[in-house]
């Protein structure tokens, strides 16, 4: 008697476990739930990730400062503003540029362009790049592109943009200035921009 009564609850402990064990692998629990909720999550803002890398570029990722100036590019001899005049700038290449206040550190003669080109790191196109001097272009003509001509950049104005392949937009025989201001949203100090053009500066009153 005594015997069957151990066996007995042995197997209703064997049942329970079993029914148990059943329980839990039919349905997940909630902390399976909430760890897929959070797997599925990283991978929508992955995906957005990826999403907003292969985005247009906009200017954002321009090089504030500017590096060394082209080779054979020509200083200007008599310019509206020179080195060390103080001008207000009138252009929004960057977040911070628009009304700072500027001090002129170069000024040159020669034809200045906008670009439309295709990174070389991939992504969509950047429309209307201001500014590229005709020295930034590789194995520059004698002559000025005209808008439509297609060129190959030797600038690096913008990641992706050294070696890229290029059409020229607009084209303007004019002077260029190079210009250290202070941005106006980060108070970063921002040295040898390249490029602005006469009619995006004002004198300081």
């Amino acid at each position: 008697m005594k015997k069957q009564k151990v066996v007995l609850g042995i197997s209703s402990m064997l049942l329970i476990f079993l029914l148990s064990a059943c329980a839990n692998g039919g349905e997940p629990s909630q902390n399976e739930n909430a760890d897929n909720e959070t797997e599925t999550q990283e991978n929508v803002n992955n995906s957005e990730e990826e999403s907003d890398s292969t985005g247009e570029m906009d200017h954002s990722e321009m090089n504030h400062s500017g590096g060394e100036v082209p080779q054979g590019l020509t200083e200007a001899e008599n310019p509206t503003y020179p080195v060390g005049s103080k001008v207000i700038l009138h252009a929004d290449h960057m977040a911070g540029m628009n009304g700072a206040e500027a001090t002129v550190s170069g000024a040159f003669d020669t034809t200045v362009y906008s670009v439309t080109y295709t990174p070389t790191t991939g992504g969509e196109p950047v429309e209307d790049h201001k500014w590229v001097v005709h020295e930034e272009i590789e194995n520059p003509s004698e002559e000025s592109y005209k808008p439509g001509d297609e060129v190959v950049l030797n600038a690096e104005h913008m990641s992706g943009m050294d070696g890229a392949t290029a059409t020229i937009d607009t084209a303007e025989q004019t002077t260029v200035y190079m210009v250290d201001y202070t941005d106006k949203e980060t108070g970063e100090k921002i040295t040898n921009h390249m490029w602005v053009t006469e009619d995006e500066l004002s004198p300081v009153e």
